[in-house]
């Protein structure tokens, strides 16, 4: 994994837990920007899905992490912002797809729909993964208007 990478990560209520966790286990890997929440309680998923994106999208980080029951919300959310390509992942796979077909900067998970095992491998592979430009450039390209 490719360390003092910046990431931003975020959640909702139904996230925080998850999002603890994932930062605890690459704390010496990553350098973590949290939006929040800072505690369980029930908070609106777009106001930590806007502070992620807007910092992916202003490149302040060099990637984002969003974490919501679903992964739904957040992903919506992240992609009403210029520049920002998130994908929603539930299993490792789609996460490295994200990275290397559609240049996602941006990676979602659905923390009722995961295992804090399966979060590590997501993430790992969202990271680790590269953008292989070429005949994914032009589709990329065709993503924004």
């Amino acid at each position: 994994m490719m360390k003092n990478k910046n990431i931003a990560i975020g959640s909702d209520h139904a996230g925080f837990d998850l999002k603890e966790f994932i930062k605890g286990k690459f704390e010496q890997e990553i350098n973590w920007t949290d939006m929040g929440p800072s505690s369980a309680d029930r908070v609106d998923y777009p106001d930590y899905a806007h502070k992620v994106a807007e910092s992916v999208s202003n490149n302040t980080v060099d990637l984002g992490i969003l974490i919501c029951g679903s992964g739904n919300g957040v992903c919506m959310t992240a992609n009403k912002h210029e520049g920002v390509r998130a994908g929603l992942a539930w299993e490792s796979e789609l996460a490295s797809l994200a990275r290397e077909h559609n240049n996602a900067n941006v990676i979602c998970l659905p923390a009722r729909f995961i295992t804090e095992d399966q979060a590590v491998e997501i993430v790992r592979a969202y990271v680790d993964a590269e953008f292989e430009g070429g005949r994914h450039e032009t589709r990329v390209q065709k993503i924004e208007k």
